[in-house]
């Protein structure tokens, strides 16, 4: 079993209720299908987590305008479509959007356009959708995460000629506590963006990235 359905048979054991839907998210139509799911299953949404993306390495010198678009519709169309079919319901539930970002947004990386422009405009749109939304309670808020572990970065890291040199080199460089965010905090804010503990919280991009991105360097 994938990742997706061990994660549901863990949350079916411990009497949740969760389910899993395989959706190539660059097509238009498949983001509607997820919606149509979902609420064929329970009947109503009281948030949409937009997480989907990858960091392809679409760069200016050794891109192309082509692959550019692609990584924007990899990175960034899908965020809009879900929210745009997901609305209805949103409306009727007072519900809540969490957009996950990135540092790369803000501090730039280089040799990545496509990702970057994409997380740009992510924060762009929390923004705009918090006011478009506000007659309706719906809430919208960013998370920007910087260096989290996850099986994706622990490949790239193993794929380095110094794996162990450049690890303990990003280690070094995150304020608190030496250590990468751990997935369980990125959810844990977006667990807390999602419920009624944030009420009064909307259009905000929020850092969970033990002070990466924003603290003195002269700390590291």
């Amino acid at each position: 079993k994938n990742d997706n359905e061990k994660m549901v048979d863990d949350i079916i054991k411990a009497h949740g209720k969760a389910s899993s839907f395989k959706a190539e998210l660059s097509d238009v139509n498949a983001c509607k299908d997820v919606i149509d799911f979902t609420v064929d299953k329970y009947g109503r949404i009281d948030g949409i987590v937009n997480n989907a993306g990858v960091n392809d390495s679409v760069g200016v010198e050794k891109g192309s305008p082509e692959k550019f678009m692609q990584s924007i519709v990899k990175n960034l169309t899908h965020y809009y479509n879900l929210v745009h079919y997901g609305l209805p319901y949103l409306k009727k539930t007072k519900g809540s959007i969490v957009n996950i970002g990135s540092k790369v947004a803000t501090t730039g990386q280089g040799n990545t356009s496509g990702y970057a422009a994409s997380k740009g405009a992510i924060n762009g749109l929390t923004r705009e959708w918090a006011v478009e939304f506000l007659p309706f309670s719906i809430r919208v808020n960013t998370v920007l995460p910087a260096e989290v572990w996850t099986p994706l970065y622990e490949n790239w890291i193993n794929s380095l000629p110094n794996p162990t040199e450049k690890l303990a080199e990003i280690v070094s460089k995150v304020p608190l506590e030496k250590r990468f965010t751990t997935s369980e905090e990125i959810a844990d804010m977006t667990i807390f963006l999602l419920s009624k503990r944030s009420s009064h919280t909307t259009g905000q991009i929020i850092f969970v990235d033990g002070g990466y991105s924003h603290l003195d360097r002269s700390l590291t």
